[in-house]
């Protein structure tokens, strides 16, 4: 198990295929899920995954179709696992005591919640392309108690455009030979732009502080 998440973090998808075969369907849905529905999960690859799995399926590996429905079924499941975890589970955590007062104030609750009234669309499509903050987005909106109805609404909407852009450019990029050649670097170069909305928010805010 160790061995398979470590090759998982590296995209060895070589590794993948030789010693699991067609399992990888299972494998990458299974991270997609993981990523999105667990809050304690927010490290693994994303990004540089589903490119990686477009490349692969360019070259024949995987049925780009069949993937990328099975990847968005993964995402949509894992944000609606998330979302529910934080709203029967995560607003009752905080509304906790500890020596006599809540672990978070009524206060704030009420403030995240407005927020997630105003702000929630446009959040829910955007943090699908930023790391980590997509893994934490859903769960905050269930604890913001977002409704539903428009939470799913703008889920599906995020989580066919965040697999199908990332995965489809794997794919159609991966016709050409130096990208096939250069997949390390290429991984890279998408995780160092997919954490640049996260470096530019916390330099703005110290910016604000100051």
């Amino acid at each position: 198990m160790i061995e398979l998440f470590k090759h998982i973090l590296h995209l060895d998808f070589e590794w993948l295929f030789q010693n699991y075969g067609t399992m990888v369907y299972f494998i990458l849905f299974l991270v997609i899920f993981t990523e999105t529905g667990l809050v304690i999960m927010p490290f693994l690859p994303g990004d540089s995954l589903l490119f990686t799995a477009g490349l692969f399926a360019r070259m024949g590996y995987m049925n780009i179709a069949f993937l990328v429905l099975l990847l968005f079924i993964a995402a949509v499941v894992g944000d609606n696992t998330n979302y529910f975890v934080g709203k029967n589970i995560g607003l009752n955590v905080l509304k906790l005591k500890f020596r006599g007062k809540v672990l978070v104030k009524q206060e704030y609750l009420d403030k995240t919640h407005s927020f997630y009234e105003k702000y929630g669309v446009k959040t829910i499509i955007m943090a699908r392309f930023v790391p980590i903050v997509r893994t934490f987005a859903p769960f905050v909106a269930g604890i913001a108690e977002m409704k539903y109805r428009t939470f799913l609404l703008f889920d599906l909407l995020g989580g066919a455009l965040w697999i199908g852009s990332l995965t489809f450019a794997g794919y159609f990029l991966g016709h050409f030979e130096i990208i096939r050649n250069n997949i390390e670097k290429v991984a890279l170069a998408i995780i160092f732009i997919s954490v640049l909305p996260i470096v530019f928010e916390v330099i703005k805010a110290r910016s604000t502080k100051k």
